[in-house]
């Protein structure tokens, strides 16, 4: 494993019967624009549809069972959300800017082709969606996450967007890397004012600048007045013929302390620009988390994100020290699962230990009983290697297991060498009477365990 002959996948990707194409484009993107990417969708959809069907006989159907789209949600998200319990403001219900495609597909005992070998062959024969924020293909019934998800974090907006462009590009020159994106998401357009030195010397500040611009265009609470049971608010502010347009904005004067008027471009800046959709805070500094899925035929997100914290982060931190990072998704359930693993089977040995001693009575043949566990390691990472496979949480969760079958053939051989021990035999004969005796029996546990977990092995 530490040579690169094996891998290690954390979550392997499990064959699910569906594939989902999810889309988000600039917010304020009106929904005309954003069906205008998910028909592309749809009809690269098609396309792969008429490739695969041709390839398959005539009685076996299309490789489809339906087609469903959404513009201005993404339900998909919205059920993985409501399913795990973390309902999120800001939900994707009425948002124009993003759609959704979600291709249903036949069994996969039905088909040749895997959903994930479908879903890349879509997203080949889409391309790229212009001014797409994020275009993502989910193939696998279940995820913890993006295969890599690094969050920074920091008190200063525009070295977080800066350091998170760095480390998109970086991620985006490993092979294999796709779907590269970020959770920083641009507002609708607004207008930027800001004092000018001369408004400041006149005695104006921000506040006032800021207050008298939505006193004009929002209004100023006059008075309220009750009628029967409602309270209507009386707001004095410019008429709607003098509000519509930016230009309005431009042309309004802005009194002084002194009671004088004066332009507002005299007094300050206006730039036209579009502000954050949502900031995103932990421990009260900002975050943003960027994202990027692995074809795991070319390389492991393991690997990738060695890579990364080697060459690329180091170089963040030193250029923005604000700037934090830590992992998250994938990687970061991968630590705490393989952290509580780790204490798990730390105290299972020491249990394990204690009840070989006790009938035993000793502390020399229980260690010798355990030296066996690392044999079985040792066989379901050569296991690995015959079969080609990746080592995955499932393959950890099995060599624990597997190590409670090589503690029973070790306790059988060793009870077997006692008895004959007690019966005055030399201990190299008791050592090959117990190899010729317990074969079979250690032989049978080993195999009858295996075909009992061979149907969950082949799944």
């Amino acid at each position: 494993m530490a040579g690169g002959w094996v891998g290690f996948d954390f979550m392997p990707a499990v064959e699910a019967d569906s594939v989902v194409a999810k889309l988000t484009l600039p917010e304020g993107t009106p929904a005309s624009v954003t069906t205008e990417g998910v028909r592309r969708l749809e009809a690269a959809a098609e396309t792969l549809r008429r490739e695969i069907d041709t390839t398959r006989e005539a009685d076996q159907g299309s490789v489809y069972t339906h087609i469903f789209t959404s513009i201005g949600s993404q339900p998909s998200s919205q059920r993985s959300q409501e399913e795990s319990g973390g309902g999120r403001l800001g939900s994707s219900l009425g948002s124009p800017n993003k759609g959704e495609v979600v291709v249903e597909l036949i069994p996969s005992e039905a088909r040749k082709e895997s959903s994930q070998e479908i879903g890349n062959r879509w997203r080949a024969l889409t391309g790229e969606i212009p001014d797409a924020l994020e275009l993502s293909f989910t193939s696998s019934m279940f995820t913890t996450g993006a295969a890599i998800e690094i969050e920074l974090r920091g008190n200063d907006g525009p070295d977080l967007k800066a350091a998170a462009e760095i480390l998109k590009t970086g991620l985006r020159r490993f092979p294999g890397v796709f779907d590269v994106s970020d959770s920083l998401r641009d507002g609708k357009q607004q207008l930027n004012l800001d004092i000018l030195p001369s408004g400041e010397a006149l005695g104006l500040s921000r506040a006032d600048l800021a207050r008298q611009v939505r006193q004009a265009f929002y209004g100023a609470e006059a008075q309220r007045i009750q009628r029967g049971r409602d309270d209507v608010r009386v707001m004095v502010r410019y008429p709607e013929h003098a509000r519509r347009s930016v230009g309005d904005v431009e042309s309004m004067w802005i009194r002084l302390p002194d009671g004088t008027a004066v332009p507002l471009s005299a007094v300050a800046t206006i730039e036209t620009g579009r502000g954050a959709s949502t900031i995103q805070r932990l421990d009260r500094r900002r975050t943003v988390r960027i994202t990027a899925e692995v074809d795991e035929s070319l390389s492991t997100p393991n690997e990738i994100v060695a890579e990364i914290r080697r060459e690329v982060l180091p170089g963040i931190v030193s250029t923005y020290p604000s700037v934090g990072y830590r992992l998250q998704g994938e990687q970061k359930e991968q630590a705490e699962f393989l952290g509580h693993l780790g204490r798990g089977f730390g105290i299972s040995l020491l249990v394990i230990f204690a009840l070989l001693a006790v009938p035993l009575r000793s502390y020399l043949q229980p260690l010798i009983i355990m030296t066996a566990i690392p044999f079985g390691m040792i066989g379901g990472i050569l296991g690995h290697v015959v079969m080609n496979w990746t080592m995955s949480m499932f393959s950890v969760i099995g060599l624990v297991a597997v190590a409670g079958v090589v503690v029973n053939d070790s306790l059988v051989l060793v009870d077997y060498i006692n008895r004959e021990l007690s019966r005055g035999t030399p201990v190299a004969a008791a050592v090959r009477a117990a190899g010729r005796k317990r074969f079979r029996p250690i032989l049978l546990t080993s195999l009858t365990t295996f075909a009992g977990l061979s149907p969950l092995l082949m799944e």
